[in-house]
């Protein structure tokens, strides 16, 4: 999907999207391709403070150039676009899990890291430490049913395109606080 698809989808979801910088030219595609594109996926950020979230989410730290997703959704439930393209997001994971993704089943558990998922799924960064104890507010839930729908809505995707990392990756704990299993059953209804 283009920038302005992107942006359009999430605006047509009932989305209050902040465009951050060039968005739409940011992106690692030198570093590799950028799709097929097959599902999306759902982070924690680990940080806290929205301005820091989008700033570290965009530009990434030492060892992780951003931008690291493509879309950071704060507490407020706002959705900042901080990337256009390949995003350094999801790393390596499981090629079963992408297989069930593609064919929008359940999903296997994840044990094995040799697919890159960056190439194949679209990243929403979310505000929150992870630990359990930090809240999701209730207009960050809503944000984060309303911005996968808009892009399964756009793709022609059900909800089981929609994963967590910690589906994806072994050792990945995100997101933390909520289940991936309550979110896609939020997003299912949404799609209907």
């Amino acid at each position: 999907m283009s920038a302005s698809s992107f942006l359009k989808a999430l605006k047509a979801e009932g989305l209050t999207v902040v465009e951050v910088g060039d968005w739409r030219n940011h992106n690692r595609n030198h570093k590799g391709p950028w799709g097929p594109v097959n599902g999306v996926m759902i982070h924690h950020t680990v940080t806290k403070g929205s301005a820091r979230t989008v700033d570290i989410c965009r530009n990434g730290y030492e060892g992780l150039p951003g931008p690291l997703c493509h879309g950071v959704i704060t507490k407020d439930g706002r959705v900042h676009l901080v990337g256009c393209g390949r995003a350094n997001h999801a790393g390596l994971g499981d090629d079963d899990v992408l297989r069930a993704v593609i064919a929008e089943k359940a999903l296997p558990p994840d044990n094995e890291a040799n697919t890159d998922g960056n190439r194949h799924f679209y990243g929403f960064e979310c505000e929150n430490m992870g630990d359990g104890d930090d809240p999701w507010p209730a207009a960050q839930l809503e944000a984060i049913e309303r911005a996968a729908a808009a892009v399964c809505r756009y793709h022609g995707w059900n909800e089981r395109s929609v994963i967590g990392h910690l589906e994806w990756q072994p050792g990945k704990v995100d997101p933390r606080g909520f289940t991936m299993a309550s979110m896609r059953s939020r997003i299912g209804g949404r799609l209907k």
